[in-house]
């Protein structure tokens, strides 16, 4: 067998699935980025295809359902290392029993790509409440933006709700750690690759209301009453940098 090499894209991913059906069986599958060359075994990089992707995707729906398609595309925003084999043991599998994948709960192959489904869910969700917009000045135009480090490739979950919520504002929102962006207009979005230095500054407003909110926070702390565990079980640490109220330098400028 062959390890398949890809672009990193669900795509990419899944035209490796084609390849492991319809021509050698794919001993892993590897974003080509990352690869550590195996000696014992050889390496072929596989160009993305969207016809065959989507010859694959169809056939998910089909055989197995639709609610499969969407958990297996939902593990593959994991931040997991074996994310792919663990994809394409399910996706194996399901083809195997069809429509009752997903019933069979006790199967490690499928309880890990469940496990993983409901990690992304979960930090999607936390995100759409938990999200803090500031207001950007460029020339005569604001913009809402956001910035977010999620621990998972979560970035594009947050698209309808967050253009339904600002039909009326453009907005983007950045995540900080893979270095691409959500831009909502007019209810529609998209992502793309982004660099924070590509951002305007805060508007004038932004900066007063965030030193208020700042101060407004401190203040009205009761220090008797302070439980940091119980924060951090409501507000992860990994969260707190990109939170204006925890940006205690900002807090008395």
């Amino acid at each position: 067998m062959t390890d398949y090499l890809y672009d990193g894209s669900w795509q990419g991913f899944l035209t490796c699935v084609y390849y492991h059906y319809y021509e050698e069986k794919a001993a892993e599958i590897c974003p080509e980025i990352r690869y550590q060359t195996n000696l014992l075994r050889q390496a072929k990089t596989i160009v993305t295809d969207t016809e065959k992707a989507e010859r694959v995707s169809s056939a998910i729906e089909r055989k197995i359902s639709p609610y499969s398609l969407t958990r297996a595309y939902a593990a593959f925003l994991a931040d997991e290392p074996d994310k792919e084999r663990f994809i394409l043991d399910y996706i194996v599998l399901g083809f195997r029993v069809g429509g009752h994948l997903d019933d069979l709960r006790g199967r490690e192959e499928v309880f890990r790509v469940q496990k993983l489904a409901k990690q992304i869910s979960r930090e999607a969700e936390r995100f759409r409440g938990l999200l803090r917009f500031s207001v950007l000045k460029a020339g005569d135009r604001e913009i809402l933006y956001g910035k977010i480090h999620p621990r998972h490739n979560i970035l594009e979950l947050l698209g309808e709700h967050f253009s339904d919520r600002f039909r009326s504002e453009p907005f983007l929102i950045y995540d900080g750690g893979r270095g691409k962006a959500l831009f909502g207009w007019g209810g529609n979005w998209e992502t793309a690759p982004f660099e924070e230095k590509q951002l305007p500054g805060f508007s004038q407003e932004e900066r007063d209301y965030r030193r208020l909110w700042q101060r407004y926070f401190h203040v009205i702390a009761i220090k008797e009453r302070e439980n940091p565990r119980c924060q951090k079980n409501f507000m992860p640490v990994r969260y707190w940098k990109d939170l204006p109220e925890f940006s205690a330098k900002e807090v008395m400028k």
